[in-house]
């Protein structure tokens, strides 16, 4: 039930203990903040709590956020119940061990604006529902489900039912050579850790290894691109 009256301690006190994953684990809900970011996820989870200037004085909004700069808005919803059921003709997204909360939440937002709906990821990616995770997206919860699943045992099993399986790997077909990317519309493209890359365990499932080339060719470089930036990348060429 959405509180409209003045927050309770104990309810300042349970919103900041969902700053930590096994709290939020044991009662199925997560923390947004930000006017913007609480009204794209109101339409599309059930919103039990709003703490707002009308209800929360300053200090206990400062209490229960975790921004060094709080927004002024913070809501607790219900998360919703896991499902992992996905087109099979449409283009996935699978994170590989993905751990940062900023970059997992600019992956999720920049599928949003790619048209990408679903997101598999490794048991060991980020929980998506980590407040930081939760701000990054900007909302972009709302339109992108996230399916946490044994990574290599589903991949193999959507490859078996026809699905082309994309990787980033420097030993990859530059993406832009035609024929590197058969089918722009249907696949799933694995992005990996941010310093180890894609799992031994995936990277032998992937069936179209693709490269991102620098330029110039041949020249010195940065040793690697974020992950986030790759993905944003990547989902550009495969949307061309």
């Amino acid at each position: 039930m959405v509180m409209s009256e003045h927050l309770s301690k104990a309810q300042v006190k349970w919103v900041r203990s969902l700053q930590q994953k096994k709290f939020r684990d044991a009662e199925g809900v997560f923390v947004a903040e930000g006017e913007k970011c609480v009204n794209d996820l109101r339409g599309a989870f059930e919103l039990l709590l709003l703490a707002t200037p009308d209800n929360a004085s300053a200090v206990e909004i400062e209490q229960m956020s975790s921004l060094r700069n709080p927004q002024g808005v913070i809501a607790v919803f219900r998360k919703p119940i896991p499902n992992n059921q996905y087109p099979l003709s449409s283009l996935i997204l699978a994170l590989d061990g993905v751990q940062d909360p900023g970059n997992l939440g600019t992956i999720i937002r920049t599928c949003d604006w790619f048209g990408i709906h679903d997101i598999l990821c490794s048991r060991d990616t980020a929980d998506c529902f980590n407040p930081k995770v939760v701000q990054a997206t900007m909302g972009a919860l709302a339109r992108v489900r996230l399916h946490y699943v044994d990574l290599p045992q589903t991949l193999a099993q959507l490859h078996q039912q026809g699905m082309p399986l994309y990787g980033t790997l420097l030993e990859g077909k530059n993406m832009y050579d035609n024929n590197a990317i058969p089918n722009r519309q249907q696949g799933v493209i694995i992005m990996g850790n941010e310093g180890n890359g894609i799992s031994p365990q995936v990277r032998q499932l992937i069936t179209h290894p693709l490269f991102i080339p620098s330029y110039p060719p041949n020249e010195p470089t940065s040793e690697s691109l974020n992950v986030s930036i790759a993905t944003a990348i990547v989902l550009a060429e495969f949307r061309r």
